[in-house]
Order: C-alpha cells, then structure tokens, then sequence
C-alpha cells in the first residue's frame, strides 16, 4: 500500500474521530484504525478543554537552526555555479563537493528556501503569538493575536471546529474587556468583537445541528452559553453606569442564543424538517406541533 496515501488516510479518520468527539455526527462505518487513533483523540480533547502554554525555548530554535543549516549544506541551497560553464548545463557542488546537475540544484535551492521560509517563519510566529496571548486592543501585538485566530480559522477542519473556535475567541474577548474596565470605548468595543465572534460560532454550529439532525452541537452550544453567562455577569461588579449597560447587552445575547438551542434541539426531537429561514444566530425553527 502506498504509504504516503495510508498516511492521508489515517490523518483524514483523525480528524473524523476528533470532531465526533466534540460533537460532529457520527459516521457509522468503523476503521480498523481506531483503537490506534483513541489515544490520540484523548489527547486532543484534552488541549482543547486545556492548551498548553506555548513558549520556544532557546535551545529549540538553536537545534532547529543548526537543522536548517544542516539541510542546506546537504541540499547545496545558497551555492552558485562557476561563471564558466554554460547556465543549462553546468553543475552545482555543495559545501562537501557533491555535484549536483544543474536542474537537481534548482529544486534543491527551491525546496531549501521553502524549507528555510517556513521553519524560520513558525519560530517567529510561535514566539510571537505566545508573547501576544495577553495583549489588549491598543497593545503593539494585538494585530498578531488577531492575525493568529484568523490562520487557526483557515486551517480548521470542518464548520463544527471553525464554530467551537470562534466560541474560544468570545472568550477571549471576555478576558481582554475585564482588563479594559473604566475605559468606556475600549470596553464597548471589544465587547463588540466579543458578541460578534459569539455570532460567527453560534451559527456555524446551530446550522451543523440542524444538518445532522443531531443535538451534540447544541450541547457544546450550551455549555458555553453556562459559563459565559456566568463571566459575562462577573463585570457587572463595580463597573460605571455605561459599562453595567453595555454589559447587559451581551447578555441578552446570551439568553436569546440558549432560547434558539432549545427550541432547535426541540424541533431535532420532535422530527420537523430543516428551517427555511435563518438569522445571525442560524436556522430559526418551527415550534412543535402541540408546544406552547
């Protein structure tokens, strides 16, 4: 079997199992591989619940660089032909005086500097975004921040995962206003950003739910909707006039996004067909016949 297509594979069941794991329909037909993939699915919801602080260490980038430099000198990246021999046909000859044809050593010289880009921009980025976890809209850093949620969105692996992120960056978004207490644009603003990123999630997984006619997504819904009702309510203590009805704002929100999950879950329960009709908060169901 070919294994780079086993490996896809096997990467491709991983993602299935994590995202049932948070919710996602189940898909019916088993893989062999599973019992093998388990530990590692354990494993992802765990940094999900609880992700590691992100710190390079110095002996990292300093083993990764010498790595690099290792790769170049092997692969003859930077080196230039002698000016005497023709450009279609001359060699290159790496730093151990390997000779390399000359259309060998462009795509050396290519896969080199793709390598190298790469690897010294995930340094950089690392370093960076870890150093940008704590800043708040006005900060020097809080672009990377924003530009980091803005790359794990694009690698996200389905509408479920793209939705429970955008989850996280609500509460994101709730940590920052509770240090921007008292400056009223500040605080007005990023609770903006904070209602809008609950937006952004909420619908993503209301209209996962209504597609798979089943409730998990809902439940992730729910849950969040708990604890961020309770954080959201924790400003109200000793915050000015402007900021308590700012405040009050997101959390109607939050009360209308648990009544639209209820009765999406209900309408799940009772068999109606999908919603016609949708909103910011996702599909607005029917209510079943014979509810209030």
């Amino acid at each position: 079997m070919d294994n780079t297509l086993f490996s896809r594979r096997r990467a491709e069941r991983f993602a299935q199992l994590l995202d049932e794991a948070n919710g996602a329909r189940r898909h019916h037909v088993r893989s062999r591989v599973d019992g093998q993939l388990a530990p590692l699915v354990a494993v992802g919801q765990r940094l999900s619940v609880d992700p590691p602080a992100v710190e390079v260490a110095p002996d990292f980038r300093n083993g990764l660089r010498a790595m690099l430099l290792a790769t170049a000198e092997r692969e003859g990246v930077g080196t230039t032909p002698t000016a005497s021999e023709p450009a279609a046909t001359r060699s290159t000859t790496t730093a151990r005086g390997r000779l390399l044809p000359a259309a060998t050593a462009r795509r050396a010289r290519a896969r080199g500097a793709i390598l190298v880009g790469i690897a010294a921009g995930a340094i950089a980025v690392s370093g960076i975004s870890a150093a940008s976890e704590d800043a708040v809209p006005g900060d020097a850093l809080y672009g990377m921040k924003r530009s980091t949620e803005r790359a794990q969105l694009a690698l996200a692996s389905s509408d479920i995962s793209r939705g429970q992120l955008f989850l996280d960056f609500a509460r994101t978004r709730l940590d920052e206003a509770a240090k921007l207490r008292g400056d009223r644009i500040g605080y007005s603003a990023v609770l903006d950003d904070m209602d809008a990123d609950t937006r952004q999630g909420v619908r993503l997984l209301t209209t996962a739910a209504v597609q798979r006619a089943e409730s998990g997504s809902l439940d992730t819904l729910n849950i969040f909707v708990s604890g961020q009702h309770r954080a959201v309510t924790g400003l109200l203590d000793g915050s000015t006039r402007v900021d308590r009805e700012r405040t009050r704002r997101s959390l109607l929100l939050l009360d209308t996004i648990r009544e639209r999950s209820d009765a999406l879950r209900a309408a799940i329960a009772c068999g109606l067909p999908a919603p016609t009709t949708s909103d910011a908060l996702g599909p607005d169901p029917s209510v079943c016949p014979g509810a209030r």
